[in-house]
């Protein structure tokens, strides 16, 4: 049995992970860093809006921009924001760990200050941050069936736009829980379209989300070919309910992640530095990660997740004609700000206003009850 020690031991190497060990080894830190595969290739499409984006990320880790992207609920919506898709591969080689110590090997338990692995080798650490990510087996969780398609080929869906963050009008082939369209620039003239169920407790098969795209780009004069490359996504959309204690969670792991859209990455670029600030000068990381305000939006929109799991399909696109209708800084206050308690207050009362009575009967089921 061996064993190694750092200023802080962190616990898989996903977007938080390596992006806090990249952090902090740009302090000096002693890191040690510790996967399963440290070196395999992201393959996932990350977005983020790009007022999210903290300032020391590399501008090579930005594969393309979609200035003002389109929404539709039972109306066409511009939203005021930009919005950025990674270059994955980039982004993972951006957030270098030179001067880390990098394990290849799977950990086994996490104790406070303790990392075992399988191979019997226990790493100490002043801190231990478990970034592993969040099975998705019972929680709410995201599916997606997409394509990436030369934009030529995207052009009769976009119709000029330069993106659709949503569209929520039916695909032919949709039956049951409603999708909606994301169709997105990748750069280097390709488009990700990808049918999306936001959210689902079972969420729709990948099977039938095919099934709705491929209708749906039918019905835009596009075919595919069948050699197109093909992005499945799976991910839950809600966090463990009782972290562990004296050990740091972070990413989708910590409930760093939105349950209205399973977003982490920004926010988990964004806390890179804070949370390396606070191991170095040595405070209270559950301060940087958690203050009272952070708890309570958190709190606030996992309600909301339940209320939208409960809303009935054909009143979805109403619900977000009612959010892209609102001004600019209230969608952010939902989307990104970890600790706007006001913003957000002031947002989900605002769309709830602007639904009708029944449609507010359901929010209200979904709000009043326990967390799922």
């Amino acid at each position: 049995m061996t064993a190694a020690s750092g200023d802080v031991v962190v616990a898989g190497l996903g977007p938080a992970g390596r992006s806090l060990a990249h952090r902090c080894a740009e302090r000096g830190l002693r890191v040690i860093a510790v996967d399963t595969h440290p070196d395999r290739t992201w393959r996932p499409t990350y977005g983020a809006w790009a007022d999210e984006l903290p300032p020391w990320l590399s501008p090579r880790a930005v594969a393309a921009i979609a200035h003002q992207p389109h929404a539709f609920g039972t109306q066409e919506w511009r939203i005021d924001r930009d919005y950025v898709v990674f270059d994955t591969t980039a982004l993972q080689h951006s957030l270098t760990l030179t001067g880390c110590t990098v394990i290849q090997e799977t950990v086994t338990r996490i104790r406070p200050g303790v990392v075992q692995l399988a191979d019997g080798t226990h790493l100490y650490g002043r801190v231990v941050v478990d970034a592993r990510g969040l099975r998705a087996a019972h929680h709410p969780q995201q599916t997606a069936f997409g394509v990436a398609v030369p934009a030529s080929a995207a052009e009769p869906i976009l119709a000029g736009r330069s993106a659709w963050f949503m569209d929520w009008r039916p695909s032919p082939a949709s039956s049951g829980p409603p999708s909606f369209l994301y169709a997105i620039p990748l750069g280097k003239g390709r488009v990700l379209l990808e049918e999306t169920c936001l959210a689902g407790r079972p969420p729709i098969p990948f099977g039938e989300l095919e099934t709705r795209l491929d209708a749906r780009l039918r019905a835009h004069g596009v075919r595919r070919g069948g050699h197109e490359p093909i992005e499945r996504v799976r991910f839950a959309v809600q966090a463990p309910r009782h972290p562990q204690r004296g050990v740091t969670s972070i990413g989708a792991r910590g409930g760093i992640l939105h349950p209205a859209s399973g977003y982490s990455v920004a926010a988990s670029l964004s806390l890179a530095d804070p949370l390396a600030d606070a191991i170095a000068f040595r405070s209270d990381l559950s301060a940087v990660l958690w203050p009272v305000r952070a708890r309570l939006v958190s709190e606030l929109r996992e309600r909301g997740l339940a209320s939208f799991l409960r809303l009935p399909g054909d009143d979805v696109p109403e619900f977000f004609d009612q959010f892209f209708a609102m001004p600019v800084q209230l969608q952010r206050a939902y989307l990104s700000g970890r600790t706007d308690l006001s913003g957000l207050v002031i947002a989900m009362t605002r769309i709830f206003r602007g639904l009708s009575h029944r449609k507010r009967t359901h929010l209200i089921r979904g709000v009043v009850r326990p967390r799922l």
